[in-house]
């Protein structure tokens, strides 16, 4: 089916642009939620008439959704599930299960916005997608556990390991520097043995 973007959808196409998409995603998603109309000589002419109308509308969902993404910035969210001695999930923890948590801190963000890399089935920290906008895409942290005592030995866990992380950047910063200055010296002196050399010469 060919239809008309009413906005960036992504890996789809932009605004405007008249792509060809598999019917179901058209009618299942695409239509129901506005975000494109079927490509045929009366669309393409309503397009074209209210072309202002909907950019104004696209800019004003991109810059709501910049807002959104600032705010949920370098968050995380914690997650109790049951799960075996060996850490493997009772089940899974689901889109719907990440949405709500998000919710619960005051995010206003449905479950078709979350994106899974694989199904989460174990216990632990876990990257995860959330699609603000097709503009705007952020990674959260899950952390999962079976109890809140290993929630926070997972966070401080976690905490230690940026800690230490921010340490090794700046120990390689001072090696550099060291490095870089001795190179200097060693240019210096190699400059100095050049120049005596040349007034020896002259004499």
């Amino acid at each position: 089916m060919e239809v008309i973007l009413l906005e960036r959808i992504e890996k789809v196409g932009k605004l405007g642009d008249v792509v060809k998409v598999k019917a179901g995603f058209a009618r299942n998603y695409l239509l129901p939620q506005n975000k494109a109309l079927r490509a045929n000589k009366k669309n393409l002419s309503i397009y074209e008439k209210e072309k202002e109308k909907y950019e104004k509308l696209n800019n004003e969902k991109l810059s709501a959704a910049e807002k959104i993404a600032k705010k949920m910035e370098s968050i995380s969210i914690n997650i109790i599930k049951q799960a075996s001695d060996s850490g493997q999930l009772y089940g899974s923890v689901s889109t719907r299960d990440i949405a709500e948590e998000l919710n619960n801190q005051g995010h206003n963000i449905e479950k078709r916005q979350i994106v899974l890399k694989s199904v989460i089935k174990n216990v632990g920290q876990h990257e995860v997608r959330v699609v603000i906008h097709p503009e705007f895409i952020i990674n959260i942290s899950v952390n999962i556990a079976r109890t809140l005592e290993e929630l926070t030995i997972q966070s401080e866990e976690i905490e230690n390991f940026i800690e230490n992380k921010e340490n090794n950047k700046e120990d390689n910063k001072e090696e550099i520097i060291s490095i870089e200055a001795s190179e200097e010296g060693h240019k210096k002196v190699k400059t100095e043995e050049e120049n005596i050399e040349e007034n020896q010469e002259k004499l």
